[in-house]
C-alpha cells in the first residue's frame, strides 16, 4: 500500500489501457507487450499499491498487424493510416480515464501511441506538462524523418512542428504541447534534424552526459524545474523502456548502449510519483520477440512492471 497522495487522482481510480500495436516501426513482436507486462500480474501489483483498477482494449478486435504494408506517403511517412485509426482509439480511451477520474496507464506497443496518449492529456488539461523518458527525443517530423517510422514523430505532431508535411490523416491531432512544457530525460540518440528542433525551440533535455555529471537526483529535478517550476501543473509521464540500458532491458526494438541503470530509471519514475502531479503514464516499446533469450524476456518485463509500480507510489522503504 502506498502512502503517497495523489492530487489529481484522490481517490486512486486507473485505467490500465492496452495498445497492442506495432505500426510506428518495422520490427514485429512489440504488439506483444501488454499481454506479457499483463500476465505478469501488472494489474495486481498496481492495486496492492491501494489503487482501484480496471483494463481497457481500445484495440480489440483490430487486426492492425494485418493491415501494415510499410508504404511510403509523399514524404516518406510509413503505415499513416493504421497508426492513425490506432491513436484515434487510444486518444479516446486515455480521454475516457481522465473524464471519468481515473489515471490512465497506457502500455504499449510502440512510441508512435504517445500521439494519442499526449494529445488526450493535454485536452484533459492544458497545463499538463510532459517528461519524455527515452534514448530517443521521437520530435522528427516526416520532413526530417529518414526512416519514416512513426514512432519517432510523436512529439512533432503534438507541437505542430512542419504541419504541411503531416499526412492528412493526422489533422484531427490537437496541437497543444508548447515547447516549454516538455523535458526530455536520457537521452542519447538524437537524429541531427531532432537536434535542430531541439535547440529551435529551446526545449529542455537532459541527456546521459547529464545524468552522469550530475547524477539522476539532480537531473530529474532539473527537468521538473524546467517544466513545472512551482509543482502544480499535472504530469504525464511518457517511459520508453529503451531509456534503461540494454545490459537491463534487452527485449526492446532501438537499443542504445549507455543508458540508465535500472535504478536510475525507477528513480526517475519513484521522484514524479513522490512530486503527488502524476496524471498519466505510459510504458512502451516492450518487444518480447526480440530477446534473445527467455531471461531477457524476464528482465524486460520485469522492468516495465517495476517502472510502473514505481510510477504509481511503490517505495523502497
Amino acid at each position: 500500500m502506498s502512502s503517497i497522495e495523489y492530487k489529481f487522482h484522490p481517490n486512486k481510480n486507473a485505467t490500465i489501457i492496452t495498445a497492442p500495436f506495432s505500426g510506428g516501426q518495422p520490427k514485429g513482436g512489440v504488439e506483444l507487450g501488454p499481454d506479457y507486462i499483463l500476465k505478469a500480474g501488472f494489474q495486481k501489483q498496481v492495486e496492492s499499491l491501494g489503487w482501484k483498477t480496471d483494463v481497457a482494449h481500445p484495440l480489440e478486435g483490430c487486426d492492425y498487424e494485418s493491415l501494415k504494408t510499410n508504404d511510403k506517403d509523399d514524404f516518406g511517412v510509413k503505415n499513416t493510416k493504421i497508426v492513425n485509426e490506432c491513436n484515434k482509439k487510444i486518444f479516446d480511451a486515455v480521454k475516457t480515464s481522465l473524464k471519468d477520474g481515473k489515471l490512465p496507464i497506457t502500455v504499449g506497443g510502440d512510441h508512435s501511441i504517445g500521439t494519442a496518449t499526449v494529445s488526450a492529456s493535454l485536452s484533459h488539461n492544458p497545463e499538463t506538462c510532459v517528461v519524455w523518458v527515452d534514448a530517443h527525443a521521437d520530435i522528427n517530423t516526416p520532413k526530417t524523418s529518414d526512416s519514416g517510422n512513426l514512432h519517432g514523430c510523436p512529439v512533432s505532431f503534438i507541437m505542430g512542428i512542419d504541419r504541411e508535411s503531416y499526412p492528412p490523416e493526422f489533422s484531427w491531432v490537437p496541437q497543444l504541447l508548447k515547447a516549454n512544457k516538455l523535458v526530455y530525460i536520457g537521452l542519447r540518440d538524437v537524429d541531427d534534424g531532432e537536434k535542430a528542433i531541439l535547440k529551435k525551440y529551446n526545449i529542455a533535455a537532459f541527456s546521459m552526459y547529464h545524468v552522469d555529471k550530475y547524477g539522476i537526483g539532480k537531473t530529474v529535478e532539473m527537468a521538473l524545474d524546467k517544466v513545472n517550476p512551482n509543482r502544480d501543473c499535472p504530469i504525464h509521464l511518457s517511459y520508453d523502456v529503451d531509456a534503461i540500458d540494454p545490459s537491463f532491458v534487452p527485449a526492446t526494438g532501438t537499443r542504445v548502449e549507455g543508458g540508465l541503470s535500472l535504478r536510475e530509471g525507477l528513480f526517475v519514475a519513484e521522484e514524479i510519483a513522490q512530486s503527488g502531479l502524476l496524471q498519466s503514464l505510459d510504458i512502451v516499446e516492450t518487444n518480447p520477440m526480440l530477446a534473445e533469450t527467455e531471461e531477457h524476456v524476464l528482465d524486460t518485463v520485469s522492468a516495465a512492471c517495476a517502472i510502473g509500480r514505481c510510477a504509481l507510489g511503490q517505495t523502497l522503504l
